[in-house]
């Protein structure tokens, strides 16, 4: 009995239901984890392998890139890359300024001036430059010469030869600037004279439309005092001859006791004309007043007085004006 009851204890103990579950369990998690590894991989290898397979070109696809390279590599301008880049290098060898000692510059300073003290007075800009220009130009001269092993009386010493052949060529405006030298363009300005031989200059203003009758009596710039008897901001006219003939209607079908008309004016300006009141007078304005004494409120310009006390009122008096009958 002791022996039979250890046997049964024995496989209760290596055989329980507890560990069995536990193998069955772990072997079922390695296969599970075997499962999720061959599906991982196969999402990178897959579509890789196929993507080699599905971007593959064929030959005739490699002949045309192959051609098209070619041709692309023979209309290349070679030679124009080649131009550009030895102008980069020559720009870029002029743009380093030449620091000249201060001596030399000193010297170039005094020679400028000692060759525009020589000029009159009276020399105008351009003789000025050209004085200068043609000072550079000797001593560019003068320095290429030495520069060349040429034996030249001067007074340039063979180490600063080749400094001032840069400075005088290629870094003139840096120096010209640095040694204080400045002289102003002279602007010369012509009149454009496009008038015929022989005709005289007018200086009788025009006015558009029809010419005025003498009964009329326009005055240009000219702005006469009077009580309307037609309002001009309501009254506008094509041109001072119109104005004019409604002035003369006006007086000519005036009933008994009313003002008629003596007097005009009128606006000829496209921007309108001035005037000291709150209203803004426009292109065409046609007044028509009455005055049994005409006065002048304003003839050709106004007064600088005038001006002072009200700044926005031109140099020249804008409206044309006349005195009917009178």
């Amino acid at each position: 009995m002791a022996k039979a009851d250890w046997g049964y204890n024995g496989r209760g103990k290596w055989c329980s239901y507890k560990r069995t579950t536990i193998i069955i369990c772990s072997i079922n998690i390695v296969v599970a984890l075997y499962v999720l590894h061959s599906m991982y991989t196969s999402l990178y290898i897959y579509p890789y392998n196929d993507s080699q397979t599905a971007f593959r070109y064929t030959s005739d696809q490699i002949r045309k890139m192959e051609e098209s390279i070619r041709i692309r590599k023979a209309s290349e301008p070679v030679k124009l890359v080649k131009l550009v880049k030895q102008i980069k290098e020559k720009y870029l060898t002029e743009e380093k300024i030449v620091e000249l000692p201060q001596p030399v510059k000193q010297k170039i300073t005094d020679e400028i001036l000692g060759r525009l003290r020589v000029l009159n007075a009276s020399a105008n800009a351009t003789e000025l430059q050209d004085a200068v220009e043609s000072w550079r130009n000797e001593k560019l001269k003068e320095a290429k010469q030495i520069t060349h092993g040429k034996t030249v009386n001067s007074t340039i010493p063979p180490e600063e030869a080749g400094m001032l052949v840069r400075a005088l060529e290629s870094s003139w405006a840096e120096l010209s600037e640095d040694i204080g030298l400045w002289i102003p363009v002279e602007i010369v300005h012509k009149e454009h004279d496009d008038k015929p031989e022989g005709e005289e200059e007018s200086e009788k203003e025009i006015l558009p439309g029809r010419p005025l009758p003498p009964e009329c009596h326009g005055e240009l710039h000219t702005d006469y005092d009077g009580a309307a008897v037609r309002w001009g901001l309501t009254h506008h006219k094509e041109s001072a001859y119109d104005c004019c003939q409604a002035c003369l209607d006006h007086a000519k079908h005036a009933k008994e006791g009313e003002n008629k008309c003596n007097i005009w004016v009128y606006c000829p300006y496209e921007t309108g004309c001035y005037s000291p009141d709150i209203y803004e007078h426009k292109h065409g304005e046609c007044w028509l007043k009455y005055a049994e004494k005409p006065r002048l409120n304003f003839k050709n310009k106004y007064s600088d007085s005038y001006r002072n006390a009200h700044p926005n009122a031109p140099v020249i008096v804008p409206w044309v004006s006349g005195v009917v009958g009178a």
